[in-house]
């Protein structure tokens, strides 16, 4: 019995390996890689233009999962200023996308050293950023993007960020 068992584990060791790498070449691997980098210049490009309507199709359109965390260096101001400030607070791609159209100061949000994990179906991007406004830097913090490639390319599906100052 303890043969049989060392043995089909043996051999769950040596097939998983196969099976994982199964469907997934390193050139599919860097194109899909490749795709997300372009949704990042076309988020980064879309919020300079304040193109609402352009970044708006970058996310899915029926999910909305958006939120932010006030990081532990900038909660006590926030909590100084507004006892009843929450921590983490929700909204949507949407309401962000309204934001970016009608702002009266430019806005733009630069990004640094951008990760891309995926598998060619599901992918996560982590970057940190400095979000502006009129040129001053009004957020900085970390970000992070779950995306999934849908019928029409890659999509973002939920973001989450952190805020400080």
């Amino acid at each position: 019995m303890r043969i049989l068992l060392s043995s089909l584990l043996f051999a769950l060791c040596l097939a998983s390996p196969a099976h994982a790498a199964e469907g997934t070449t390193p050139g599919a691997r860097a194109a899909d890689v490749a795709a997300i980098h372009a949704v990042v210049d076309q988020f980064k490009t879309a919020l300079i233009a304040r193109d609402g309507k352009t970044l708006g199709s970058l996310f899915l359109q029926d999910h909305d999962s958006w939120l932010s965390v006030v990081d532990e260096a900038a909660w006590a101001n926030v909590k100084a200023r507004n006892p009843k400030a929450r921590k983490v607070v929700s909204s949507s791609w949407k309401k962000f996308a309204e934001f970016i159209q009608t702002a009266d100061k430019p806005i733009e949000e630069r990004f640094y050293n951008v990760r891309v994990d995926t598998n060619g179906a599901v992918a996560s991007v982590w970057f940190d950023f400095d979000f502006l406004e009129d040129g001053k830097v009004t957020n900085r913090g970390s970000e992070s993007w779950q995306m999934v490639r849908a019928e029409d390319g890659w999509k973002i599906s939920s973001m989450l960020f952190s805020m400080g100052d």
